[in-house]
């Protein structure tokens, strides 16, 4: 993990999981690279905020697969689930909810919340993201996934549930990269730099 600038209280603090995704932010927040998955990403939030300072908000920004004819361009999440933890079943011998679906505002950010788990996904509209440690291209996976949820990364839902641990209200916000399918990785490769400048454009933009 690389922590660039110092976290403050009046400003966001902006969450990425790869170097090539941050490398044109031009901007005077602190930056968060935390390397790839989930326990990087939530050990890195931890490790950040653990001198007790809290930003304004954790802004996770970032690629992510797209399931969905339309699902392209930038998104703000409104729920992301973990699609390889199965809640379900352990809360049926736990009684525990140990990693329930999350509920984000996309108009304002809010400390998350449990969440039902989506039944279905929810559009452009209210983009549900499904979170796991698998790069998602194609085969069984995906088709399981394509029901549930409209978009997959690897650190959404690390970054939401470490900020709602912390109190720190929390906003995923995902730029297609790849259509989750067998071309994903050559895709990802190739347009990874265009990506980057999107996401620097909403930053810069959109932050303030």
């Amino acid at each position: 993990m690389e922590l660039i600038g110092t976290v403050d209280a009046a400003h966001p603090l902006v969450v990425v999981a790869l170097e090539q995704e941050a490398r044109h932010f031009v901007t005077d927040f602190p930056v968060l690279v935390t390397g790839v998955g989930k326990v990087r990403a939530a050990l890195a939030v931890a490790h950040a905020l653990g001198a007790g300072v809290r930003p304004r908000e954790l802004v996770n920004v970032g690629t992510a697969g797209g399931l969905h004819p339309g699902m392209e361009g930038t998104h703000e999440i409104e729920v992301v689930f973990q699609h390889d933890f199965d809640d379900p079943a352990l809360h049926a011998v736990t009684g525990r909810h140990d990693g329930p679906p999350l509920a984000l505002s996309a108009a304002t950010a809010v400390v998350p919340a449990a969440a039902d788990a989506p039944a279905a996904p929810g559009g452009v509209a209210a983009p549900v993201l499904a979170t796991g440690d698998r790069f998602v291209a194609g085969g069984p996976l995906r088709d399981r996934l394509v029901r549930v949820a409209d978009l997959v990364d690897m650190e959404g839902y690390a970054v939401a549930a470490a900020g709602a641990a912390l109190g720190v209200p929390t906003r995923l916000v995902k730029h297609v990269s790849d259509p989750a399918d067998e071309t994903a990785g050559d895709t990802w490769v190739e347009g990874v730099d265009a990506c980057a400048r999107v996401l620097a454009e909403w930053v810069g933009s959109r932050l303030g």
